[in-house]
């Protein structure tokens, strides 16, 4: 029986269609069927399944065509294709292209529970593995297909051995991706030590990587153990790695070449067993044409690439980063927070972020700091953001605001005299009585030798004269 994977069913043919439904959640997995490779599409966009079952003769887009695109946005995700009109070339060409399975309809039921059995094994790395724990990744919050993927690239990476480039803008993520490599690796439950390698001295960075022995330079007063050899039985993060000088590159290529590390002054090698995962915001195949990374080094870093999305690529995940971001803030800080008015959260989402990640983090903890009510308002986000408020209003709202706005400039220019506020508005004196009784004016407030008294009697009710006729 199934631990409740997930599998996309697509075939224009209703009843076939239903048939593989009933028959596969009868199996226990979990079904979402579409009549189409547009649809399955879509619904991938949604959510990434363990599993795509598939029939090769569909309206517009065909399954083989379908399966091309599924390799491309998802390499990992494993493809079964049904057809009623297989040749043993149809098969064999779908099969050197990836295809999981080929089978031949009329299809034994069990023959195709076996197969779907075997690729949901094969592809139970998925972003939400089948019946496993998702502590391995809990620090990364997304709801994104394309960081489904990622994540269950990075799953399967987790168990070998190899080393992990980890490539994507500053701020997307790149360090806790690694931590959850980790902890998704045999090596879970021994230490996990990240290092940035541009943000520390070259004549600081050798001694902090390999170590020293007392006596090996002016302040070396006592051994000091290397992050390889903290690391040893676990992992190492080589941050910001295109930033490493090229003097140290060689003597990192050295360590990873023979496994062990000699500390500054030491005529001794220490063995050390640690994965490296390193991790650039760089581009490191233009560093290696200008001769700043070396390339042998490259390629033993560089076993399996993992890229991360920039946040403007994973907009889906900004209103659910930011409300988890707001729960945590707010514990820390104390807040009553409920989330953000839905304006607020419209406009987070609509921010182009260049920060990514860590960016939104900062935004939401300002938010939280400065807060007053328990929704998180507009203004306060575009203030955080750094952008101008843009209030929508009414044209009477408008209207009436720049009314009273215009009314109070002509009164502080005038100093609270109503007949030269008056003339300066091109208004006899009783128009413009009535325009500041309608915006609830009083002229005494803005004369700067009294408190909202008239002496010169234009905070009074006019009388009209024959020059406060139009």
């Amino acid at each position: 029986m199934s631990t409740g994977a997930r599998i996309l069913v697509v075939d224009d043919d209703a009843d076939m269609l239903r048939l593989l439904s009933m028959r596969l959640h009868a199996a226990g997995y979990q079904v979402t069927a579409v009549p189409t490779a547009e649809a399955a599409l879509a619904q991938l966009a949604v959510e990434r399944p363990h599993l795509v079952l598939s029939d090769v003769r569909l309206p517009g887009q065909d399954g083989l065509s379908l399966f091309d695109e599924i390799r491309q946005r998802h390499p990992s995700l494993p493809v079964i294709l049904l057809t009623a009109h297989g040749t043993i070339p149809d098969a064999v060409d779908a099969t050197a292209r990836g295809v999981f399975g080929y089978l031949t309809k009329p299809y034994e039921p069990r023959q195709l529970l076996d197969t779907i059995a075997q690729a949901v094994a094969l592809g139970a790395d998925a972003a939400t593995p089948v019946g496993t724990d998702e502590a391995w990744r809990e620090e990364i919050v997304s709801r994104s297909a394309r960081m489904a993927e990622l994540l269950a690239e990075a799953h399967m990476v987790a168990r070998s051995a190899a080393s992990v480039l980890l490539r994507g803008d500053s701020g997307s993520g790149k360090e806790l991706l690694a931590r959850a490599i980790h902890k998704a690796s045999p090596r879970a439950r021994k230490p996990f030590v990240a290092v940035n390698c541009g943000a520390i001295p070259e004549a600081l960075l050798e001694s902090e990587l390999f170590g020293h022995v007392k006596g090996a330079f002016t302040d070396a007063v006592a051994n000091h153990k290397g992050l390889f050899q903290v690391a040893d039985g676990g992992t190492l993060l080589l941050d910001e790695i295109g930033d490493m000088p090229p003097a140290l590159q060689v003597k990192l290529l050295r360590v990873l070449q023979e496994r062990s590390v000699r500390p500054l002054g030491s005529s001794q090698s220490i063995p050390v067993d640690v994965r490296i995962i390193s991790a650039t915001h760089r581009d490191l195949d233009a560093a290696m044409a200008a001769g700043q990374f070396r390339q042998d080094l490259y390629y033993r870093l560089n076993v399996v690439t993992l890229t991360l999305p920039t946040l403007g690529e994973r907009r889906e995940d900004i209103p659910l980063l930011a409300n988890h971001f707001l729960q945590k803030l707010a514990s820390k800080y104390g807040r009553r927070l409920s989330g953000f008015a839905p304006e607020a959260l419209k406009a987070l989402a609509a921010a182009p972020w260049p920060g990514n990640v860590r960016q939104l983090y900062n935004v939401v903890e300002q938010v939280c700091a400065l807060s007053t009510t328990a929704l998180v308002p507009l203004a306060l986000v575009q203030r955080a953001l750094r952008v101008p408020t843009v209030e929508v209003q009414t044209y009477a709202e408008a209207k009436r605001r720049f009314e009273r706005d215009y009314l109070v400039g002509l009164l502080k220019l005038t100093d609270g005299n109503v007949t030269d506020a008056a003339r300066l508005a091109g208004r006899n004196r009783t128009e413009f009585y009535r325009l500041l009784q309608k915006n609830d004016l009083t002229p005494g407030h803005f004369k700067g030798d009294a408190n909202g008294a008239s002496p010169s009697g234009d905070s009074a009710a006019p009388t009209s004269t024959k020059d406060d006729e139009p």
